[in-house]
């Protein structure tokens, strides 16, 4: 059922990384990012308050944190997917985002096997190779640089919610979708970019992608439950595969040669840490 619940995440987040990357790209990142944040909180108190639950202040401590990870990894994911291509943004953030929680997972106990060691070997060639796809240096490097930020964003993320206990709720991630909301607001002021909502594109996209996000945080939380934060992490990072796909079908972004082998890398990377 955790593998289950971590895959049915994956595909979330990357239909959810889509529909916001598409409206940054038809208005701007930053008000884009809020609404999805906007949107997310909105989902996640219904689902709070449909459900039982008795959070401690440790657990929703570790929602806020997890809020701080989620609204810097959406805002810069964004940001990448507005001035970047999907292709190269996104398998990026998602190798960042498995290796962190693999880390802490190492760090407070779990001890999988040495295929996890060649997992996150394979993911320096990956990143090496998808960052060589053709194309204007600026925009290339515009799109690496963000996806990173995203990763590391994303990877706080699951390595924070994933310490919420079963037994909780699901306030925890309410205050996580409050404090990612609060963290896009700071990055973007601090940037001096408009944040502010304007345009149909911006709110309705936005709202979309944040209920997505929502219901791909449930699946992980509930995948951590039920199983290791290691599988739960690296399996929900495959993510980048459905936003490439999505963005390759719809948009027509060419995969080349050394993009398609970066990919297999990353591939190779989530496949060999959840086999561990």
């Amino acid at each position: 059922m955790g593998v289950i619940l971590a895959l049915g995440a994956a595909l979330a987040y990357g239909l959810s990384d889509f529909v916001g990357g598409v409206a940054s790209r038809r208005s701007s990142p930053w008000p884009v990012a809020v609404m999805c944040a906007v949107g997310g909180l909105l989902g996640a108190v219904v689902i709070a308050a449909a459900t039982t639950g008795d959070p401690s202040g440790a657990d929703l401590a570790w929602g806020a944190l997890a809020g701080v990870g989620s609204g810097l990894g959406g805002a810069f994911l964004y940001r990448g997917f507005a001035e970047g291509r999907m292709g190269v943004v996104a398998p990026v953030s998602g190798v960042g985002a498995a290796v962190l929680p693999v880390a802490v997972a190492l760090a407070t106990g779990e001890r999988p096997g040495a295929l996890v060691w060649w997992g996150v070997a394979a993911a320096l060639p990956g990143i090496w190779l998808v960052s060589r796809e053709p194309g204007p240096q600026r925009q290339l490097a515009a799109g690496i640089a963000d996806g990173a930020l995203a990763g590391a964003g994303f990877g706080l993320l699951f390595a924070a919610i994933g310490q919420v206990p079963d037994g909780a709720g699901y306030w925890p991630l309410a205050v996580a979708q409050a404090v990612g909301a609060v963290s896009v607001v700071a990055v973007a002021t601090l940037l001096r970019s408009t944040w502010w909502p304007r345009t149909g594109v911006e709110v309705g996209g936005g709202l979309l992608a944040g209920v997505l996000a929502t219901l791909a945080a449930l699946g992980f939380l509930l995948s951590t439950q039920t199983g290791l934060l290691t599988v739960a992490a690296v399996l929900t990072s495959l993510y980048p595969a459905v936003t490439v796909l999505l963005a390759a079908a719809l948009l027509r972004e060419r995969i080349g040669r050394g993009q398609a082998a970066g990919l297999a890398f990353c591939a190779v990377c989530v496949a060999l840490v959840a086999a561990g």
